[in-house]
């Protein structure tokens, strides 16, 4: 509570009144899902599901035709296997021959399939087919609708934690699933940089400490080494404000193939075989039986967390056999053997990626739900010792970690100056071909293979390729070696097709450019996405006059900021290193060494020919899709309120009609001819609704309310009336009252002011007005409550409230704008100074007069003593 109390106050000390904006946060795990919402007013912290719970299952599941979620669709799984979709964070952009898939159809009963792209889609038990991406967005639309009802107004910017692993691949599945849930991607957030922000809001760093964040998931076990540094004083850069904090991801190590499903699996496995052995038929046959063993095993799992043995217990799980087995955790941990080496490893390869030894480690923190399995952290503590630190909160940690990084990107917040610098995980090279010799036009096409972001460089890197060419031509984008094996990754991430060149070069040329080329952009954003941008056709004007070639001499200019890579510089595939021409100097140095320059932007074409993101069209189809289901349950939903409507006004009208009693409102306002037709009128409906009342559409049912209400609509507004007139009246008589005062009061200062010689506030003319209408008033009300006194309770009402409160407005209306008028100025008096002095008195005595003539403030439901004349 002291950390989240702290965090509001750092985070939300200042925001825009005019404009409000949220930013929701959204931890997507195998297993779970977390979100929090930053939103001024509302306070910080992890958002509630509908079950007022603080973390959602990672499923979505259909019973029927009714959609669910999280662990209403994971508990499912055992009776309809097929329409319970869980884990799918494995499936993320995955080819369909993959070993992702193998290892998925072993843990989930669910139907996988090859869609059109090459990745996959899970096929319902009707036939239905949703991608991946189309069952994360709707979970991410869930997410989306509790946010909203949270926030209270529609929420668009979200930041969404994924592993520093990822692949393109896998970050554009997942900005495309963000997409189709109808939000926008503000940035993707490495897992363990959010935690490392989490961890570094509360504390300040007087020395440069590094720490290794270690996350246990269930889906992976994945370390980074992150540096953290208060910058102060004449050693901050100027980015950055007084007591800065600069977080530096130094380095990453990761394990794909273990984390707490692997662990699932592998206790699933025990039960399978303890199965088959104790029975003698093999329980894998069984789709409901495996999804109810694979339920019990989470539980068993957590159970052992805590405890040297548990009872698994599963009523029918397959067969008509109940399964009833002790599973101890010396058994788990002989299953798991051949892991404890591995449960560690990414730690030293993220130290070894940084540099660094584990001597130069504060702690080791630890975070992800699988990090308290106790083999796990016996592990640990053998590899690390005592500095493991569990000062974090394993499961909420990267959540609220990545809120806080969000709101620092939005305009609308002013959080804790923290300055992030995250890492690529892998090297990205750029291919592209050798420019062709005129001397040999026989010479076989050479690829050349430049690496232009190695393993560890920082996201928002920026990296210039200069290109001696003259005519079209592409370079591709991809991973020097497979990032994934065992997911089976392609290398190749995109092409670019660079068109226009000739026709730039020669408008350049005959500009007066000198040795023009062809500059490219390979930058590494902030979210790990790679990508060619700002592709230019460079020319250099060379400067004649004495300055120019005095700054050409001495070489005077500042170089770029932005890393020059000259074509060729790594090397040819296969043949021996190409010769190019001599480093061109960048736009910028250009200008000040030579003289002016000048760049023509070139057409790019992207192409992708391994695995494919989502088309713009797709993505719209994808979001139609969801939209009619969203539209569907919305009309279901609709429906069902209309019929239990229905059902609930059914059953009070009976009770009312059963319950008889001479004092009740209901017999008083009512007559016994619209009782009987009330009563047959219900019991037809209720026949109505036994025999049709499931397939009936929601007009029907809200007719069959409409007609009833129509016959009970007299009863009830003689009831309302009855109550509402002792206040109607009470509002009349005193505007009656105050118009009275105001008049009496006002006559007496007319006369007064006409004495005293001074200008009058109201004239007689708009007095007498006044009271006419108090006149017309006081005699339309007698005459109508006299008649309102011989009705009785079952009979309509002659004179209605509404019209009593209208008639009494029009006075009030009158009585206020005479009230309002402001009183003239007296002329100047040449008189003597006794006779101003008496005039004045006779003013203040008008003044004073015409104040307390004010109406009494309208108290509409306040006792009044004349509502007893009802």
């Amino acid at each position: 509570m002291r950390l989240i109390c702290f965090i509001l106050a750092s985070v939300l000390a200042l925001y825009t009144n005019h404009a409000y904006a949220s930013v929701l946060a959204i931890d997507y795990g195998a297993d779970w899902i977390k979100a929090s919402l930053m939103k001024p007013g509302v306070p910080f912290d992890v958002l509630l599901n509908k079950d007022s719970k603080r973390k959602i299952q990672s499923s979505i599941g259909w019973k029927q035709a009714d959609r669910l979620f999280g662990t209403d669709a994971a508990s499912i799984a055992g009776r309809f296997p097929l329409d319970s979709f869980s884990s799918i964070k494995f499936l993320q952009a995955v080819p369909y021959d993959s070993d992702a898939v193998s290892f998925y159809k072993s843990i989930s009963s669910a139907e996988v399939v090859e869609n059109e792209r090459g990745t996959v889609s899970l096929r319902r038990s009707d036939g239905t087919e949703w991608s991946v991406e189309e069952l994360i967005a709707m979970k991410f639309a869930y997410v989306k609708q509790l946010a909203e009802d949270a926030a209270g107004e529609p929420v668009h910017d979200v930041i969404v934690t994924v592993p520093p692993y990822y692949t393109q691949f896998e970050r554009d599945a997942v900005v495309d699933a963000i997409e189709i849930a109808g939000l926008r991607t503000l940035a993707l957030i490495n897992d363990g940089t959010a935690v490392a922000v989490n961890y570094a809001m509360t504390r300040t760093f007087s020395q440069p400490e590094y720490h290794v964040i270690y996350d246990a998931g269930a889906s992976a076990i994945r370390a980074s080494v992150v540096g953290f540094a208060s910058v102060a004083g004449d050693t901050k850069p100027k980015s950055l404000t007084k007591d800065a904090l600069q977080i530096t991801v130094a380095g990453v190590g990761y394990d794909r193939t273990i984390g707490g499903t692997e662990l699932d699996r592998r206790l699933r496995e025990i039960m399978i075989e303890d199965f088959n052995r104790k029975h003698k038929r093999d329980i894998r046959k069984d789709k409901r039986g495996m999804a109810k063993l694979w339920k019990e095993a989470g539980r068993v799992k957590a159970i052992l967390s805590a405890n040297a043995d548990a009872m698994a217990t599963v009523e029918s799980v397959a067969f008509d056999i109940d399964y009833r087995s002790k599973i101890t955790r010396a058994d788990f941990e002989v299953a798991c053997a051949d892991l404890k080496g591995e449960f560690t490893r990414p730690i030293f390869d993220a130290l070894a990626n940084a540099g660094i030894t584990l001597n130069d480690v504060t702690s080791v923190i630890l975070s992800g739900g699988a990090s308290r399995t106790p083999m796990i952290q016996a592990a640990l503590k053998a590899a690390v010792g005592d500095k493991i630190a569990m000062n974090v909160n394993a499961d909420e940690a990267a959540v609220l970690g990545a809120a806080l990084h969000g709101a620092s990107l939005s305009r609308q917040f002013k959080t804790k100056d923290i300055k992030v610098t995250d890492i690529g995980a892998y090297d990205i090279q750029v291919s592209y071909p050798a420019e062709a010799k005129s001397s040999n036009s026989n010479a076989k096409p050479r690829t050349i293979n430049t690496l232009v972001l190695p393993s560890g460089s920082k996201t928002g890197s920026r990296k210039t390729l200069t290109f001696k060419r003259s005519d079209d031509f592409s370079v591709k984008l991809a991973y020097k070696a497979q990032p994934a094996p065992c997911v089976y990754f392609p290398a190749e991430i995109l092409q670019v097709d660079i068109v226009g060149v000739a026709e730039a070069i020669k408008n350049i040329t005959e500009a007066g450019a000198i040795d023009p080329v062809v500059k490219a952009t390979v930058m590494l954003s902030e979210s790990g996405f790679s990508s060619v941008r700002d592709v230019v056709v460079f020319g250099e004007f060379k400067d004649d006059t004495l300055t120019g070639r005095l700054k050409g001499f001495f070489g005077g200019g500042s170089s770029s900021s932005e890393e020059q890579i000259t074509e060729g510089a790594e090397g040819v595939v296969g043949e021996e290193q190409a010769a190019f021409s001599a480093p061109v100097a960048s736009p910028s140095t250009a200008a000040s060494t030579k003289g002016k320059n000048e760049t023509i932007a070139l057409d790019v074409q992207v192409k992708f020919s391994s695995i494919q993101p989502m088309s713009v069209p797709d993505k719209r189809k994808a979001r139609s899709r969801l939209a009619a289901v969203d539209s569907e349950e919305a009309a279901k939903q609709r429906r069902e309120e209309a019929h239990n409507t229905l059902e609930g006004y059914m059953y009070k009208l009976r009770d009312l009609l059963d319950e008889l009693r001479p004092d009740t409102p209901f017999v008083k306002c009512s007559q016994e001819p619209e009782r009987k037709r009330i009563a047959e009128k219900l019991k037809e409906t209720f026949t109505w609704l036994s025999e049709h009342g499931e397939d009936a559409d929601t007009k029907a049912l809200v007719d069959k309310r409409t007609a009833l209400e129509a016959l009970e609509y007299p009863i009830v507004h003689r009831y309302k009336e009855i109550e509402e007139f002792p206040r109607a009246l009470n509002n009349s008589q005193m505007w009656n009252w105050s118009a009275r005062m105001f008049i009496t009061e006002a006559r007496k200062n007319l006369t007064m002011e006409a004495q005293g010689g001074l200008p009058a506030k109201y004239t007689e003319e708009e007095v007498v007005a006044l009271e006419q209408t108090l006149i017309e008033h006081e005699t339309w009300l007698n005459e109508w409550v006299e008649k309102q006194k011989r009705v009785k309770m079952n009979e309509d009402p002659v004179i209605l409230s509404g019209e009593m409160r209208a008639r009494a407005k029009t006075l009030e209306n009158q009585l206020q704008k005479l009230m309002r008028k402001k009183t003239p100025k007296a002329k100047k008096s040449t008189s003597a100074s006794s006779t101003a002095s008496s005039a004045s008195e006779q003013a203040t005595t008008v003044e004073s007069a015409s104040s307390s003539a004010s109406p009494a403030p309208q108290a509409e439901d306040g006792p009044y003593e004349h509502h007893d004349e009802l």
